[in-house]
C-alpha cells in the first residue's frame, strides 16, 4: 500500500450544498478509516478545502476510491490534486 495525500478545493457556491450533504460524506469517510484506508482527513481551516491522507494500492485506485465520496458524485469539489506521499518522520512513516 502507499500513501496518498488528497486535496481537496472548494467554492462558495456550492457551499450550502456541501452542508446538506455533510453526513453523509463524513460518513463514508468515516468507514474509510475503521478500514484503515483514510489515515488522516480535515477541512482547511479558511474553509477554501480539505485534506485527505489515504492508503491504497496506486494513484488509479486512489483516483476510484475519491470517485466514490458523496461530495464527488454531486459535484461539490471544485478541484481535486492527488499526489503520493512518502513520509520519512512522524506518525505515518512505518
Amino acid at each position: 500500500m502507499a500513501l496518498f495525500a488528497v486535496e481537496y478545493t472548494y467554492s462558495d457556491a456550492t457551499a450550502s450544498a456541501r452542508d446538506e450533504h455533510r453526513p453523509k460524506h463524513r460518513a463514508w469517510l468515516g468507514d474509510l478509516v475503521e478500514q484503515g484506508i483514510v489515515r488522516a482527513t480535515g477541512p482547511w481551516t479558511d474553509g477554501s478545502g480539505a485534506l485527505i491522507l489515504i492508503d491504497v494500492a496506486d494513484e488509479a485506485a486512489a483516483r476510484e476510491l475519491m470517485a466514490q465520496d458523496p461530495f464527488a458524485q454531486r459535484d461539490l469539489v471544485d478541484a481535486v490534486r492527488i499526489t503520493g506521499w512518502n513520509p520519512v518522520m512522524g506518525v505515518f512513516n512505518s
